[in-house]
């Protein structure tokens, strides 16, 4: 039998090798067929494993959950039962990789509206940095029951009203001498008993049912720019590969469970249904919302960061490497 030995340091390695465990050199491709079909399990403590799809080594930092092999760029998850393969991980290309074309965009968006004139020219860059970032994409659908006024069946009910007591007060003021003072306030005694009885009447049940894709941002570090209701374009997403990424940009690790991913995106849900509910319908009784996960999957996003200092002021934009827009900004 053939010894196998390292095409790049010369260490002599396993029959089965995919990697030098010396150098870390791929020594063939790893085969689709030989990919493990259940979970490779290894206590929480665990300090070095193997990748469950190339058996390159991986070294988890503390906090990590979510950790990308640098090799084939498989991620595999830490969870209350140990190490398993994350089921859908995806990744969306890089598409604005220029800086000068990203300062471009960055100017327009800081010198948008006259209040912000010459605001660019006047802010001093402090950092700017592209990583491809972890997202929790979380499939919701969220069902909202509301109880609310009719605001068109309430003026309906009030100008009718008060055009009947105007009638009449104007009657009861001509019918005795001395009393067109007392009419009136007769009639508006009246007409606030009659409004008050018609807004119970005026209250309507909707229904008001919507669907999201919710970007969950997996990096801990990142959570004070999580988006609200940012779309990344994910008809674009493709199958994770590293190689597609450039050397020079850095990926990085996760530390936000799945399980935490949900709970968030039932807040995140629950508070669009209500401001929609409160942008659509007037005087609100009663909102009742149900928020139902129905899939979830691992897509790392081409972010970039970029911090200026306006006259003291801090500005920090993230924004999109795959589609230019600006998923988030803080000072601007």
């Amino acid at each position: 039998m053939l010894k196998l030995y390292c095409p790049k340091c010369g260490a002599q390695l396993p029959d089965d090798a995919i990697f030098c465990m010396k150098c870390g050199a791929r020594i063939s491709t790893f085969p689709a067929s030989q990919t493990p079909s259940t979970p490779v399990i290894a206590p929480l403590e665990a300090k070095s494993l193997t990748c469950p799809h190339c058996g390159a080594p991986i070294t988890p930092k503390f906090g990590e959950m979510i950790i990308s092999c640098e090799y084939c760029g498989n991620a595999v998850i830490l969870g209350g039962d140990g190490w398993h393969s994350i089921n859908k991980q995806t990744m969306l290309p890089l598409k604005l990789a220029e800086r000068d074309r990203l300062s471009g965009e960055i100017r327009s968006l800081m010198d948008r509206g006259l209040l912000h004139r010459h605001l660019y020219e006047d802010s001093k860059l402090e950092e700017l940095n592209l990583s491809y970032i972890p997202y929790w994409i979380v499939s919701v659908s969220a069902r909202t029951s509301i109880v609310a006024s009719d605001v068109a069946v309430q003026v309906g009910e009030i100008a009718t009203t008060a055009a009947l007591f105007g009638i009449m007060g104007s009657a009861m003021s001509g019918r005795r001498r001395g009393t067109g003072i007392a009419g009136p306030i007769l009639a508006g005694s009246m007409l606030g008993t009659m409004i008050g009885t018609g807004q119970a009447g005026a209250q309507r049940a909707y229904q008001m049912n919507n669907n999201y894709n919710l970007a969950i941002v997996a990096v801990k570090a990142f959570s004070e720019y999580q988006p609200k209701s940012y779309q990344f374009n994910l008809h674009e997403r493709m199958l994770f590969d590293v190689s597609k990424i450039p050397k020079d940009i850095k990926i990085l690790n996760g530390d936000v469970g799945e399980e935490a991913a949900k709970y968030q995106a039932k807040a995140l849900a629950e508070q669009l249904q209500s401001e929609k509910a409160h942008s659509q319908y007037h005087l609100i009784q009663q909102l009742h919302t149900d928020v139902d996960i129905t899939e979830t999957e691992l897509l790392y996003a081409p972010i970039w960061f970029a911090q200026y200092d306006h006259k003291g002021k801090k500005i920090i934009l993230v924004i999109d490497g795959n589609s230019g827009s600006i998923i988030n900004s803080i000072g601007l």
